[in-house]
């Protein structure tokens, strides 16, 4: 099932990562909610990733030592669990070690898509979730 959009969570120390995935997905024409390219000067933050998680499908969060001690990360991540529409659609993309079980005690009952070894590969993986094939 193609997405409607995807909700991108990430730790702002881990953006350059982020930006590489919010590219390929893009290029693969995935509308991806994104904060750094999503908001603008003078915006409320907070109203406008409120409104992203109620407005996506998917939710996509990377896995980092950074991301684990967000308190962001983990407030979208909380949020996301909590809905209803993002049952079976969280994925967690593990982009190095890290105790990822401390954002929630469910998140590692969850599949993950690994990044660590392959970052292509891992991004394959995560196309395949969308029956997508993987364009370099």
């Amino acid at each position: 099932m193609r997405p409607a959009e995807i909700f991108l969570s990430h730790a702002s120390a881990d953006r350059e990562l982020a930006d590489r995935l919010a590219g390929i997905l893009r290029r693969h024409n995935l509308p991806v909610w994104y904060s750094p390219t999503e908001m603008v000067g003078a915006q409320q933050w907070h109203d406008e990733i409120g409104d992203a998680l109620g407005r996506c499908d998917w939710f996509v969060v990377l896995l980092t030592r950074a991301s684990v001690e967000s308190m962001w990360v983990k407030r979208e991540l909380l949020f996301a669990l909590q809905q209803d529409r993002y049952a079976n659609h969280i994925l967690p993309l593990l982009a190095e070690p890290c105790d990822y079980g401390r954002l929630s005690w469910v998140l590692p009952s969850l599949q993950r898509i690994d990044l660590q070894a392959d970052f292509e590969e891992g991004c394959r993986t995560l196309l395949r979730v969308w029956g997508i094939g993987y364009r370099p």
